[in-house]
């Protein structure tokens, strides 16, 4: 019966991808408004599927990058994205991402490591 029961887990979970990417945090909503996180679904912004780790400007196929955001030339590793997220003006002159910006550090930490996990 437990045999059974942990099949039948491991179906429903593989089914419907309940352990496929964290939860997102609560600081994630403000980005929900634009981005969206399954992979070739852009939005106003572009997919943040894969994002992490990637160069900027190239994840999402078919998204019309700002010519900053293409022309930057860095990847979104830790230190890029929290720069970004702080203050995306700033950081990237001449973006189209009208976001002013995430002022709380730890809320800026868990959107990175929830992005880590949208793969």
């Amino acid at each position: 019966m437990k045999a059974r029961l942990a099949v039948a887990a491991i179906v429903l979970t593989a089914i419907t991808g309940a352990a496929s990417a964290a939860e997102a945090p609560a600081a994630f909503a403000a980005c929900k408004a634009c981005h969206k996180v399954e992979a070739g679904a852009n939005a106003i912004g572009p997919s943040l599927f894969g994002v992490a780790g990637a160069k900027a400007g190239t994840v999402a196929a078919g998204f019309k990058y700002s010519p900053a955001m293409a022309g930057w030339g860095k990847s979104w590793d830790d230190a890029n994205l929290a720069a970004y997220l702080a203050n995306p003006k700033d950081s990237i002159p001449g973006n189209k991402m009208v976001f002013a910006g995430v002022k709380d550090p730890a809320a800026v930490t868990a959107i990175i490591e929830y992005l880590k996990t949208l793969k």
